[in-house]
């Protein structure tokens, strides 16, 4: 089924499952300006899901789509092609290249959380990481989120050096498109190295947002939690 289905498809089953309700609760998380359908995000992931093996250039035309359902949907379907056990080097850059080809079509935060840590995370184990450093360039937060967002898939290896080298540079970022996921990373990643985040806090705590750095710590026995929140 899902290999002879098209963008067409896909969107119309979003709106087959579209409702009133599920639209209010969705137009919280939108700017005013946001095109949406109204689907609970339980049916879109399922229906995204359904349609893993759509062919690229159909997921291309769904980000091309001017609602948000349709764009989250074809991060989803490039989540779940980055899931897969058989995919190899090449599949992943081409992954990879559509997500950064179409970073324009992002334009909310939870696409980049999607997607981001295996589509991007991933490709990039053992491959120089200079795409991220320029996206945590940007004056776009978006594109730095998806800089401090796709570390997440390094955090087994030894690559995560470079999750702890940009959340060092965002650490004192604004904005909470990028700071919070400063926090997340160094949250998860000091789950696996309490040092290092000890370290990371003692240095940048002073410059970061609270919110940052309550996720930071979020993990902490609650004596060195205290010291910080």
């Amino acid at each position: 089924m899902a290999s002879a289905a098209t963008a067409g498809t896909v969107v119309a089953e979003l709106e087959a499952e579209a409702s009133p309700e599920a639209l209010a609760s969705v137009r919280k998380r939108l700017a005013p300006d946001e095109e949406a359908l109204g689907v609970r995000m339980g049916t879109l992931f399922a229906i995204a899901k359904r349609h893993t093996r759509l062919p690229l250039s159909e997921v291309q035309q769904l980000l091309a789509h001017p609602a948000y359902e349709p764009r989250l949907a074809a991060l989803c379907i490039l989540d779940f092609k980055a899931r897969r056990k058989r995919i190899d080097g090449h599949g992943r850059g081409t992954l990879a290249r559509t997500y950064l080809g179409h970073h324009d079509r992002i334009t909310t935060w939870d696409m980049v959380d999607r997607a981001a840590p295996r589509v991007i995370g991933l490709w990039l184990i053992g491959r120089d990481k200079q795409i991220l450093r320029d996206l945590a360039l940007s004056p776009e937060p978006l594109r730095r989120r998806t800089a401090m967002t796709a570390p997440l898939g390094f955090l087994d290896t030894d690559d995560v050096e470079i999750g702890w080298e940009l959340a060092a540079q965002l650490a004192t970022d604004r904005d909470p498109l990028v700071h919070k996921p400063v926090g997340i990373f160094a949250k998860h990643a000091g789950e696996r190295d309490r040092d290092r985040l000890v370290a990371f806090l003692e240095e940048h705590v002073e410059g970061m947002p609270r919110p940052a750095v309550r996720l930071a710590v979020e993990k902490l026995p609650p004596d060195l939690r205290s010291r910080w929140v």
